[in-house]
């Protein structure tokens, strides 16, 4: 009895912990991609258009800051409802609408991965990039049907799960497959919503990488041998943001799963550590976006350096601007 309550404050001081953490994540991801937002929705303003990039990178920065925001009021309620006082069903449908969230973060992110490949590394194989064009053709069909499929692949999740939360210390309306079908499910649910996003994001990478060594080699051939970075202009501030991007996204999925095997097989009450880490993720990649697209991050940096202005002490921190050339639309 003296263990079990000794696991309980354990398993509260650590949630209280990931709540408090996922609060100071919170703050710096609803600032990045509310950033975002609001910068794309000024260049619609001035364009009438959006691109198909601005179009992605908006669609992601709305869907990661949704996520957070309603990520943080679960924590938030588990943390003050510590006896699940409110309604099973409510907090289940938060749950439902936050892993469909998730699934739109994690296609979106595939699907911006697979645009910066289309731009950067051009293939021989004409069926290929026809295929190609008619997906890149119909970007804002793809963007809406994203979160659509994220609702309707969680919806089982109502009626194939268990709700699991009567053991002291467990969080509310979690569910537990703890049946066949149940387990097929999670199982089908993972492969879906991490696993196939990831293949993407991994052949994007693998071909950008290999037009970057292409290039390297084709530069150091062109030199006699000698050896020098990469010159690519524009080209290599997107390289650089997509391969980050794929890095974050590689790390976060083996987190995620981990987590879920923790849950489905051994029970534990670990569903806030998987909100955690998603949150890190879009955090990270929120930064890396803001970077990538190269008038969001000069409109962030003049805006620092502005704000440094008022303080001519910090005048030492100011970050200096270089205009690149601009090779590709980022």
């Amino acid at each position: 009895m003296r263990e079990s309550e000794e696991s309980s404050i354990m398993l509260g001081t650590n949630k209280l912990a990931i709540w408090a953490m996922t609060g100071l994540l919170a703050v710096t991801t609803v600032f990045f991609n509310l950033y975002i937002f609001l910068m794309s929705l000024w260049h619609y303003k001035q364009n009438k258009r959006w691109t198909a990039s601005e179009t992605i990178i908006t669609a992601l920065s709305m869907a990661n800051g949704a996520h957070q925001l309603l990520c943080y009021f679960w924590m938030t309620m588990d943390e003050v409802d510590g006896e699940c006082r409110l309604s099973q069903t409510a907090y289940s449908v938060m749950l439902l609408l936050m892993f469909s969230l998730k699934f739109a973060i994690m296609w979106t992110s595939g699907f911006l991965t697979f645009y910066y490949s289309t731009k950067l590394v051009a293939t021989p194989n004409r069926c290929y990039t026809k295929i190609r064009a008619a997906i890149l053709k119909h970007v804002n069909v793809i963007i809406l049907l994203i979160p659509v499929c994220g609702l309707a692949t969680c919806m089982p999740m109502l009626a194939v799960l268990h709700h699991d939360n009567n053991i002291a210390g467990k969080d509310c309306g979690i569910m537990i497959p703890d049946t066949i079908p149940g387990q097929v499910y999670e199982a089908l649910y993972l492969v879906i919503a991490d696993v196939l996003p990831g293949l993407l994001m991994i052949k994007c990478c693998l071909s950008i990488s290999v037009h970057l060594a292409i290039h390297l080699h084709n530069m150091k051939a062109s030199a006699n041998g000698l050896a020098h970075g990469p010159k690519l202009g524009a080209q290599m501030r997107v390289i650089r943001m997509t391969l980050s991007l794929v890095f974050a996204f590689l790390c976060f999925v083996v987190v995620d799963l981990y987590v879920h095997y923790e849950i489905a097989v051994n029970h534990e009450s670990a569903i806030a550590l998987t909100f955690f880490f998603t949150s890190v993720y879009t955090t990270v990649s929120a930064m890396v976006l803001v970077y990538g697209k190269k008038t969001l991050w000069k409109a962030l940096i003049h805006g620092y350096n502005v704000w440094l202005d008022g303080y001519p002490c910090l005048s030492c921190l100011k970050v200096k601007t270089v205009q690149p050339p601009e090779k590709i639309e980022s």
